[in-house]
């Protein structure tokens, strides 16, 4: 049988579909990010600006970060040896996990080698744990959270994304059997805010227990970067955080925190933690350093957050279709697959401004955007810049534009469509 005819094809429909995933060689720079190089098809290097990075602080830049990693590679080597269970506990994994158990306030800690990782482990092991138990799970959650459902042995209720309302209906009908809830407290694509502290109040009422991913919050949001929940002021009332330490915190890996008892079973009885090599201790270390320095740097905080509101202003003045949002996450809408890989190459080639396109499966048909999400080291050039690439690119290739929302007062009239007052008078 010739099997290879099936991958051929496989690949050839997400081509014709504008599906297909193109890694682009991208070589970011410690003293200049957010700009970055750009190895071109032909060979040759381009500068470039990302709009599109996770690392929403810069943290995997900052020089106590990259201090801590290089120190503790020197010094215990590059690699952990193994799984936990075989080749030990590193020094510099334990204190990670003990800064992140205080960051949330909790008992306990377990540190994963990814979030998709946590996410799997943890919600599986925690629903087959607890007999008859029903899952109850938010329509948007992100794919890590589906599969560690998915996973479980457990009967599992899907809940309108935000509903309070399907959600209460769920919890009555589910009487007095163990539920869990499970959620994220800012969805990624969208950019919008779960109601945790509703939540909360319904799983208190009904007897369930709660489970939130705080991976697109924890580091930017609350006193000490909690997360969501911190700044709610519910954190203490959420069962079990996950998060990770990839975005927020710049390295790698995923966590959960929660009670001693949880967190040991979630340890013992967890394959994909159990078989799985630990996170190298130099990341680890990288990981504690950031953890430690962001919670004492709410200004940190502040700049992400202004930078995110200039941006979204600016993009929205000039009438480009931003989703609105209460959150640091900045969707541009296209709504098309092919006019939105089409715009991300023209941003690329024709700019220098790098950001990815997010199509399907990531995000329902009919729904492509480009995800831009600002960092403290975007300055106002670099969003006057952004503008104006977008402009030209909408222009170019047609896509529609959108009316500037009435509270920005931008004067009708004029034809400057990417100016905004703001960008000039923040960076007086």
């Amino acid at each position: 049988m010739e099997y290879r005819r099936y991958f051929e094809a496989a690949v050839f429909r997400l081509r014709s579909e504008r599906r297909y995933r193109v890694f682009t060689p991208i070589e970011r720079d410690v003293e200049t990010f957010p700009e970055a190089s750009w190895r071109r098809p032909d060979g040759r290097t381009q500068a470039v600006t990302i709009w599109c990075s996770n690392d929403y602080l810069g943290m995997g830049q900052h020089p106590e970060v990259i201090k801590a990693m290089a120190e503790t590679a020197a010094r215990v080597g590059a690699g952990a040896g193994g799984t936990r269970n075989i080749s030990g506990t590193s020094q510099a994994i334990v204190e990670l996990e003990r800064e992140l158990a205080d960051l949330h306030s909790k008992e306990a800690a377990l540190v994963f080698t990814s979030g998709w990782i946590s996410n799997l482990a943890a919600i599986s092991t925690i629903a087959d744990l607890l007999p008859n138990c029903l899952i109850l799970s938010d329509a948007s959650n992100h794919n890590s959270m589906i599969e560690g459902v998915k996973r479980s042995h457990a009967e599992k209720k899907i809940f309108r994304h935000n509903d309070l309302e399907h959600l209460k209906e769920l919890l009555i009908a589910a009487g007095d059997r163990p539920k869990l809830i499970v959620f994220e407290s800012l969805y990624s694509m969208n950019g919008n805010v779960a109601p945790v502290a509703e939540i909360v109040a319904l799983a208190k009422r009904y007897g369930a227990m709660t489970y939130i991913d705080e991976v697109h919050a924890v580091g930017m949001y609350g006193a000490r970067g909690g997360g969501v929940c911190e700044q709610a002021g519910v954190m203490s009332e959420i069962d079990v955080i996950e998060g990770t330490l990839a975005k927020g915190f710049g390295t790698l890996g995923g966590y959960v925190a929660g009670d001693a008892a949880l967190i040991d079973a979630i340890r013992g009885y967890a394959p994909s933690f159990i078989f799985t090599t630990a996170l190298p201790p130099a990341i680890a270390a990288a990981a504690c350093a950031a953890v430690r320095l962001l919670k004492s740097r709410p200004d940190l905080r502040a700049a992400h957050q202004r930078a995110a509101h200039v941006t979204k202003h600016a993009l929205s003045a000039a009438g480009l279709p931003v989703l609105e949002n209460t959150s640091h996450i900045v969707p541009v809408m296209v709504r098309d697959a092919q006019l939105c890989k089409a715009a991300s190459e023209m941003l690329l080639e024709r700019h220098g401004v790098y950001i990815q396109p997010i199509n399907y499966p990531t995000v329902a048909k009919g729904s492509e955007r480009l995800r831009i999400t600002p960092t403290p080291r975007h300055t106002h050039e670099h969003i006057g810049a952004l503008v104006e690439a977008l402009v030209d690119v909408w222009r170019t290739l047609g896509i529609p534009f959108v009316e500037p929302p009435a509270h920005l007062n931008i004067d009708a009239k004029s034809d400057e469509r990417c100016a905004y007052p703001e960008i000039k008078l923040a960076a007086q």
